[in-house]
């Protein structure tokens, strides 16, 4: 799934190579494409759209915002889930399997949507706060300062990874991030967040802030202009199990649960295991 680093690097790309840019030919590819386009605001999305001239592009948690110039007031919210990925191509370039929508645009780039499973969305809107999920995200990890942090961990109860991955408690951390930064803040992801002490919480604050940053500086170095790949190949323990901790050597662990899989060192995150291997 896109996290923040990844979606971070895209909105930079695409900010360079679209905006000011006009929609010249929208092509909608079924049925994929009514399983993914989302017309909220009635007009049609391939009629609202084409003539359209990109002005900026944004990111929100995990979504992008795309929004345009007159006489285009509305926006194309992107929310990619667990594949949906972005690719700028050429026309002759082929197509993914999997291509809902493609964009072409006045310098004869194409902008495509495509999503292996199907489960991201791409909506037109007048208002984003309409779009699902939108509205009750928390803040933004950059956004936000140690002080407001520690009170904002305070409303949860729960164990400290599913915390961090909760969209209305910081916005943009998912599965893997959250591994990443558990690993960096020696934390087990499995300790409950009222067993935290004041000096791991500052650790924790500490570890989103450097883990986060330092990761799209990753991801945009092995990335480059090609926005539909994923490089996580720089991450520490997330996926790595099996392999040796780079910090202490020991095994790096997994617990599979409710369909997501956890990464973490038990010598560098100590704390009871609540679930077996």
């Amino acid at each position: 799934m896109p996290e923040l680093p990844e979606l971070e690097v895209v909105r930079d790309v695409l900010q360079r190579r679209v905006v000011g840019k006009t929609i010249t030919r929208i092509e909608l590819f079924q049925p994929m494409a009514a399983l993914v386009v989302r017309d909220l605001t009635g007009r049609g999305f391939a009629e609202t759209l084409t003539g359209a001239t990109f002005d900026n592009v944004t990111r929100r948690g995990k979504f992008l915002l795309f929004a345009f110039t007159r006489p285009v007031s509305a926006w194309l919210v992107l929310n990619p889930k667990l594949t949906g990925r972005l690719q700028l191509a050429t026309a002759q370039t082929k197509r993914f399997k999997k291509t809902a929508v493609a964009f072409t645009l006045s310098d004869q780039t194409e902008l495509r949507y495509y999503d292996d499973k199907t489960m991201g969305q791409l909506y037109l809107t007048d208002a984003v706060e309409r779009v699902p999920d939108f509205a009750g995200m928390g803040p933004e990890p950059f956004d936000i300062t140690r002080e407001e942090f520690r009170e904002r961990l305070k409303l949860y109860r729960g164990e400290i990874k599913g915390v961090l991955t909760r969209g209305e408690f910081l916005a943009g951390i998912g599965n893997a991030y959250a591994d990443e930064i558990l690993w960096h803040a020696q934390l087990h992801p499995y300790r409950k967040r009222t067993q935290l002490t004041a000096d791991e919480i500052d650790r924790l604050y500490d570890a989103i802030q450097t883990t986060l940053r330092e990761s799209i500086a990753q991801v945009r170095a092995a990335m480059g202009e090609n926005i539909h790949l994923e490089p996580r190949d720089f991450l520490n323990v997330h996926l790595r199990t099996g392999e040796a901790c780079p910090r202490c050597g020991t095994t790096i662990s997994e617990i599979s649960a409710n369909q997501r899989i956890t990464n973490f060192c038990r010598t560098c995150q100590p704390g009871g295991l609540i679930r077996g291997m």
